[in-house]
């Protein structure tokens, strides 16, 4: 049986319980055609490039498919059909590759990837804002020196 890919992205307003009802939906429809679902996986809420039906986000669902073409037309006009898909995309592979997809790869690079330490804060200029209250600095450079070291003994520095 030839093999497909089918990614759909659904609104952000539903939960991710929905969406994966949404694809368990889709994977009925392929079983009672003769197919299988051989993978699914779930990229999460992304952003998108441009708004669609009001929408900046949306939930991203990848569906790896081992069906007859014939069972597929259905599955995409069930898809059509669901308010809560804005978009979807079928296409036919030479394999399915059971590995993460390049995004869920991506997604675990980020994660591990450390930012680290950046250095000290600079003295601002102004303030924090809160009240005219000024900043406490715990760091050696910026801690001030009691007034009795200024001061001599008259009052004003020698």
């Amino acid at each position: 049986m030839p093999l497909y890919e089918c990614v759909f992205i659904a609104r952000n307003d539903v939960t991710q319980q929905q969406v994966e009802a949404i694809a368990e939906q889709v994977a009925t429809l392929i079983t009672e055609g003769g197919g299988e679902v051989k993978k699914r996986e779930y990229w999460g809420l992304r952003g998108l490039a441009y708004k669609i039906k009001k929408n900046r986000k949306a939930h991203y669902m990848l569906l790896g498919i081992d069906a007859p073409g014939t069972a597929l037309p259905e599955v995409e006009r069930q898809l059509g059909l669901n308010e809560d898909v804005l978009r979807s995309l079928t296409i036919r592979v030479e394999a399915i590759d059971e590995a993460p997809s390049a995004v869920l790869a991506k997604r675990g690079d980020d994660r591990e990837r450390d930012r680290g330490f950046r250095g000290p804060r600079p003295a601002g200029r102004f303030g924090s804002g809160r009240g005219g209250r000024e900043r406490s600095d715990d760091r050696e450079e910026f801690r001030a020196r009691p007034r009795d070291e200024m001061d001599g003994p008259g009052g004003a520095e020698e």
